[in-house]
This record gives structure tokens, C-alpha cells and sequence, in this order.
């Protein structure tokens, strides 16, 4: 017990130092939760212009069900597109030992395979909260923020003790956003490049959830910026 208590901490210490965004997904002890899915950023890709539509349709139902395949199958734990205009298609995370093997799952999906859809693959920490997609399957709105390296972030400060109580202030500012039902799942990166890691939020509009993003004291010093999506996901995957 104490063996695994050590293991914990120096995995807590880890999270901290490389990404100064600690994970939680959100419970009274998340730090005792901490799991490695590999997160594709589904970018779109070259193709899905240049397709003549019914081709492409044709593509997208493939797609589709290789998507279904993989929620079935416990691969993917959440998958959903985004809804707005931007470079990004959609999202999917996933449950394996590697990104080697997840970018192998990705790379056999139909719409990445004619170029409609390009995968960028990053390990990301959460806890462990997703649950299977209820059926039929049905799609809500939630609200996904990529958190970015801000401006004011500088190398190697986060062993400065002003940097440390504002990220103490920030985990604070999740767990309030967690009290409130509002924040559903939070968690950091683990490649140390310049998206540190993501909200998702359960909210009423696009304007609400950058209201509450925009009380993050990371976000209000400048150390992170905040970009939102309306993200489509299953009923019953998030709590």
C-alpha cells in the first residue's frame, strides 16, 4: 500500500512539473484516478474538398460505422465531431497502450484512409469516468475547450512559488466548476508541446462556457488561452 502510495505521488509530481495542468474528470480524489488515453485531434484533411459529394458521403457512412465499431468494442471511449467552422473535424479518444497503437486504429478508419480526415495523436491524462454510449445512439451538445500555451508562459517557471499557488488557485477554480455541474471532464497532455489540455462543459451555449473558462486564473494571468468548440458526443458516455 505504501508502495503504490509513493507511485501515485511521484506520478502527481510528474503531471505537475512537465505539464502544470493537473488532471481531473472530476471526483473527491481524481489524483488517485489518473488514467493514459491517446486523444486524435481529427483534422480535415485535403480530400474532403476535392471528393465529389456522393463519393464522399459514401466515405462518411463507412466512417460512421467504423466509429460505432469502435465504441462497441471499448477502443474508443468517446468519439463526436465538431460543429463549428474550424480546421478540426471532430475528436476521437481512445483506450490503448501506445499511440503507436491507437494512430494504427485511426489510420484504418475510411475517412483517414481516402485523405478526408488527417489524425495529429496526443497521449492525454484523465480520469477514468466514460461509460458505454446508450442505444439507440444519440448525440448532445457539449463544449470542448483545447487550452493552449498562453503568452505569459515562460520556460521553466512553473518552480516559481507564485506560479505554484496560481496553480493551486487553478485546480481550485476546476473543482468549483466541477461542484457546479458545470465542467465534465479536465486533463493535461502528456507530449509538453503547446496544447496543455482540454475542458469539457456541459452548458447552455458557447457564450456560458467562455464566461466560466474565462474565471480560470491560468487563463485570466495569460499562462493559457482557451479555444472552444460545440463538440457532438453520445448520450451516456459522460456522467
Amino acid at each position: 500500500m505504501r508502495a503504490l502510495s509513493v507511485a501515485i505521488l511521484v506520478l502527481l509530481a510528474l503531471a505537475v512539473l512537465i505539464l502544470t495542468l493537473t488532471s481531473f474528470s472530476i471526483a473527491q480524489e481524481p489524483q488517485h484516478k489518473l488514467v493514459q488515453f491517446q486523444m486524435a485531434i481529427m483534422k480535415k484533411g485535403p480530400a474532403l474538398v476535392s471528393t465529389k459529394e456522393q463519393e464522399r458521403n459514401q466515405i462518411l457512412q463507412q466512417h460512421l460505422a467504423n466509429v460505432l465499431s469502435l465504441l462497441d468494442s471499448g477502443k474508443a471511449v468517446i468519439v463526436g465531431p465538431f460543429r463549428d467552422d474550424t480546421n478540426v473535424a471532430g475528436i476521437f479518444i481512445l483506450r490503448a497502450s501506445s499511440t503507436a497503437e491507437a494512430k494504427t486504429w485511426v489510420d484504418a478508419d475510411p475517412a483517414v484512409r481516402a485523405g478526408l480526415m488527417v489524425p495529429e495523436m496526443h497521449p492525454w491524462w484523465s480520469e477514468d469516468i466514460f461509460q458505454k454510449a446508450n442505444s439507440p445512439l444519440k448525440l448532445n451538445t457539449v463544449y470542448f475547450a483545447f487550452l493552449k500555451k498562453g503568452p505569459n508562459r515562460k520556460e521553466g517557471d512553473d518552480k516559481n512559488p507564485e506560479i505554484q499557488e496560481l496553480q493551486k488557485a487553478h485546480i481550485a477554480n476546476i473543482q468549483r466548476l466541477a461542484a457546479m455541474k458545470k465542467l465534465l471532464v479536465a486533463g493535461p497532455f502528456g507530449d509538453n508541446g503547446d496544447l496543455r489540455g482540454i475542458f469539457v462543459l456541459r452548458v447552455a451555449s458557447l457564450k456560458e462556457a467562455q464566461d466560466l473558462c474565462a474565471t480560470d486564473p491560468m487563463v485570466k494571468s495569460g499562462r493559457l488561452l482557451v479555444e472552444l468548440h460545440p463538440w457532438q458526443v453520445p448520450e451516456g458516455v459522460l456522467p
